[in-house]
Parts: C-alpha cells; structure tokens; sequence
C-alpha cells in the first residue's frame, strides 16, 4: 500500500511539473535608456558658437587624449545600461549635452560600441553654447520612420529677448515591428535659481505636452516614451501640473501618463546631486498603452537609475555623487555629473 501511495504521488509531481513547464512565458526584453553625456564637447573653437566656455576648451595640454578618454567613458557607459538583464546594450539612446553630429560619430565608433552598429539621429538646435540633444539607436532593432525637431520659444522677462536653448526631439519608428514614438529633452537650466527659472520649464513642458498631444490624436494608443534631462523633478509643477503624469500605473487613464521615476524621488534617490541634496531631473515617462496586461506586444517592465559604484565619486569633497567627467582642476577622468536612466520592455515570445 505503501508503494502504491509512493509511486502515485511520484505521478502526480511529474504531472505537476509538466504542465508547470508548458506554462512557463518567455519574453524578449530591450532596454531603452536616457544619459546627459556632460559636456561632450570636441576639442575645436566653432566660431558660431560659444563652445569656448565648454570645459574641455580650458584643457591647455593633451586635449585631444582627454577627448579620446572622455568618449571612451561615455562609451563605457552607454554599452553596459540594462545588459544584466537585457544581455544586450540598449535598443534606444537619448543623449543630451553633445555638441554637434561629429562628437556622436565618434562615440558609436568606439571600439565598445562599434559592433552595435548604432545609429544617430541629430539636429544643431539654436542653444547659444551649441548643446544639442540626439538619439541613438540599434539599426538591426529600430528602424526610424519620421523625426522632427521642435523649436522651444522662450523670452527673458526683464528684456524681452528671445532665449535660445534646445529643441526638443521627436522620433518615430519600429521596435522590431512595433510602432513607437519618442520625444528627447534638455529643458532649460535652472541659472539664475530655480524660481526665477522656472517659467521656462513651464514653457517647455507645455511644448512637449503638445507634442505628446499631437501623436495621441492622430492614434489614441500610440506608444510614446518622453526621456530628457528635464531639470525638475517629478513632483515640480511643470512635470506633475503641465504633463500630469500618475505616480501609480493602476490609477492611469485613457490618454494618461505614468512617471515610474516619482516613486523613485520620493525614496530619496537621485540623478544629480548638489550641495549634498539629491535631484531626479532625468525622467522617462510613458503613456497608457506601455501598461497593458497583454504582452502580445511590448509593454514597461520596469524603470531604473543605472548608479553603478564605478559611476560614483569615491573620495573628496563629492564623495557619493555621480563621478564626473570635469572639475575645477580639469578632467576628472569621469563620467558625468548626471546618472543615467532606462526603462525595461518586454513582449512574451512563443517557444
């Protein structure tokens, strides 16, 4: 009786564990990631630009080895955000503080990143410096089908003069065969202070509202990913009033948006940090259609702040900050005074 309880039981689990097998998913999963690259500047004076103040510019000896060092880190970087769980660097790149087409050349020709095989999408926008921001991207994953550059028009208060700073990026393509649409952004620093700044922010928040607005008319599902260096955090008033995006994926609605990073602001974790306080001014935000249940097509798995130890300052007076590319006392031998930002996306594949 013994036996024949032994073996029936023996039954029952190889039973169990089949069907367990049978109903085991396996997904496809891409990273798609932003990084303000500091200041990735070359090492020659455009003299339609004020790209002197730029820091390399003050680098009197071996400029040319510590541009070569400064793309080598980006590239670093850029190569490894989400391949622990991707196995792969990331299909999409935001980047924002490059200079021109040229300094991006050069980075996906790196040695890290040349089998990659990116590819970039870039235009001069009319910022006084020359920061630009760009997009790069997989070609054998994402195939580009419309892009655009839009112009942020802004005004000083006390003068009236225009303000000239970044256009705002928009691309469209497929992810494999999935149609998405993603907006890069640099908006406006806060010099000058954060109230006094402020409006600009403003303006530019309500420049990729419309942008965002725009896409979802023309289709109401459509996938957008808005990435930037916003310079706010979530919780200021030109991303939770003017995009309005939800801190929880449940309470989103039709034509919504959700921020994973707001949960990550509130636990205390940060960006960029000055004068000891954390920031989170690199954001993706996602609308509704990314936080579906059926993963037939990709949807947001999970967001994150790629914070490295080996992206961290060690020692010294910035000890815990992001360990950065420039100083006062010249290259830091960094990375960037920013950390950056990915999301996870996964779709469900058949075996």
């Amino acid at each position: 009786m013994k036996k024949v309880r032994f073996y029936l039981l023996a039954f029952i689990l190889v039973l169990f564990t089949k069907a367990n097998s049978q109903d085991k998913k396996l997904y496809k999963i891409h990273t798609l990631a932003f990084y303000n690259l500091e200041n990735l500047f070359d090492t020659m004076d455009d003299p339609t630009k004020f790209d002197e103040s730029s820091p390399i510019m003050s680098i009197n000896t071996n400029r040319d080895i510590v541009y070569k060092k400064k793309v080598k880190n980006m590239a670093l970087v850029l190569a490894n955000i989400g391949k622990e769980v991707s196995n792969n660097s990331p299909a999409i790149i935001g980047v924002c503080e490059v200079e021109n087409r040229d300094v991006l050349e050069d980075l996906v020709n790196d040695s890290l990143l040349q089998s990659i095989d990116y590819g970039i999408i870039h235009y001069d926008s009319p910022d006084l410096r020359g920061i630009d921001v760009a997009l790069l991207y997989q070609k054998k994953l994402f195939t580009p089908i419309s892009t655009s550059s839009h112009e942020l028009k802004i005004y000083d208060d006390q003068t009236g003069k225009r303000v000239y700073t970044r256009d705002q990026l928009l691309v469209s393509g497929y992810l494999e065969e999935e149609l998405i649409h993603v907006i890069v952004n640099h908006w406006p620093s806060r010099s000058g202070g954060e109230a006094k700044s402020k409006p600009k922010r403003i303006a530019a928040a309500k420049l990729t509202k419309h942008v965002v607005d725009s896409l979802i008319i023309i289709d109401p599902y459509a996938k957008v990913f808005i990435m930037g260096d916003l310079n706010d955090d979530p919780t200021s008033e030109s991303v939770k009033a003017i995009l309005n995006p939800e801190k929880d994926k449940d309470k989103v609605l039709f034509k919504g948006l959700y921020n994973p990073f707001e949960a990550f602001y509130k636990k205390g974790l940060g960006t960029t940090a000055y004068r000891d306080a954390w920031s989170l001014f690199d954001q993706i935000i996602v609308t509704k259609p990314l936080l579906e249940k059926d993963y037939s097509s990709f949807q947001l798995y999970k967001a994150g702040i790629y914070n490295k130890n080996y992206l961290i300052e060690k020692a010294g007076t910035y000890k815990g900050y992001p360990k950065r590319s420039f100083s006062q006392s010249g290259f830091n031998d960094g990375f960037s005074d920013h950390f950056p930002v990915y999301v996870y996306l996964i779709k469900e594949v058949k075996p």
